[in-house]
């Protein structure tokens, strides 16, 4: 396997930087409702993209780390898909006005991309350091697969956290929208306005986002690279998918399961791998279980395509069966 060159990964960041400023701040900026030709064109763009990206560092550094991006990238898409059942919650609970949707997504895939960028580094650092914090991923991705399976993830009504009640409690706020405003001023009385409200729940619900999607993609590969730019990828056309997907979220019934049959292999993969290079005292001595399968890369691929491609394809059976009743 040939190393990624360093030529390689700048102009990988400069062309993803230009892809979410237009994707996000030039496309995004504009108030409307976007058209489902619109949308399909957005997500096709970047979908593309991505399987190209997946074949140039096929070609460059060869099958292993390509197959690492494509994993890691088909796991952030689907996680993200899953997130959009919160954003459609949130953007429902506060009564955002439907042209003003596109703008909220924007910033709040904003504050995505900043905080997993910013658990990546965190993480990379954990995982170069310490090999047991490997026995801590596993096992809340299992646990979180638990969850999900049940359907206890399933939130039907979003509940506000205390930061937001605090502030509704303190602060002077406006009853409609003002635009993109944050604040205004009535009668020379400053008010804040709802949009704050809906930033702030975006962001602190990103972060909980980030403690599943961090710890999974790190179970598929350790280089910080590829954990960044699968990241990116699956942000990239978010905005667009949820309009595309608004009315079809809640009809995706088997997404859950197959997000958890996804997640819980991951979690089973990273204990593998921790206890293969264990060094915890109190398990074998602190010594390398060697007898512990290794999961390769392929099959990490094709559990995560059957899976969640199963729970697609049964969700569309499902939604066709109870139409033609």
């Amino acid at each position: 396997m040939a190393e990624t060159p360093v030529a390689f990964m700048i102009g990988t960041y400069i062309v993803l930087a230009v892809f979410f400023i237009v994707d996000l701040f030039v496309l995004g900026r504009r108030p409307h409702v976007p058209s489902t030709k619109e949308c399909v064109q957005h997500i096709v763009f970047f979908v593309a993209m991505a399987l190209v990206f997946g074949g140039l560092i096929w070609w460059i550094a060869g099958s292993k780390p390509a197959i690492e991006f494509y994993s890691g990238w088909l796991t952030e898409y689907s996680l993200s898909i899953d997130n959009l059942f919160v954003f459609v919650i949130i953007m429902s609970n506060f009564a955002v006005p439907k042209k003003l949707q596109k703008f909220v997504l924007s910033v709040g895939i904003t504050i995505a991309l900043v905080l997993r960028g910013v658990f990546i580094l965190i993480g990379a650092a954990l995982v170069e350091r310490f090999t047991w914090v490997f026995f801590l991923f596993g096992a809340f991705l299992i646990y979180t697969a638990v969850k999900v399976a049940r359907g206890e993830d399933d939130d039907e009504e979003f509940h506000e956290n205390a930061l937001i009640r605090v502030l509704r409690k303190f602060s002077r706020i406006t009853n409609d929208y003002e635009g993109e405003k944050l604040r205004v001023t009535k009668n020379g009385v400053k008010y804040w306005t709802p949009m704050l409200f809906v930033f702030l729940t975006i962001g602190t619900t990103d972060v909980m986002f980030a403690f599943d999607s961090i710890p999974a993609i790190f179970g598929l590969t350790k280089d910080p690279f590829l954990v960044f730019t699968s990241n990116v990828f699956a942000l990239l056309g978010l905005q667009q998918l949820y309009f595309l997907l608004g009315a079809l979220l809640d009809k995706l019934v088997y997404l859950p399961l197959g997000l958890s049959v996804v997640l819980g292999f991951i979690g089973v993969k990273l204990i593998l791998e921790a206890l293969h290079g264990n060094t915890l005292p109190f398990i074998n001595h602190g010594q390398p279980i060697t007898a512990v399968p290794e999961v390769p890369t392929w099959l990490s691929l094709a559990v995560i395509v059957f899976a969640i491609g199963g729970a697609a394809l049964a969700s569309v059976i499902k939604m066709k069966s109870v139409e033609s009743k």
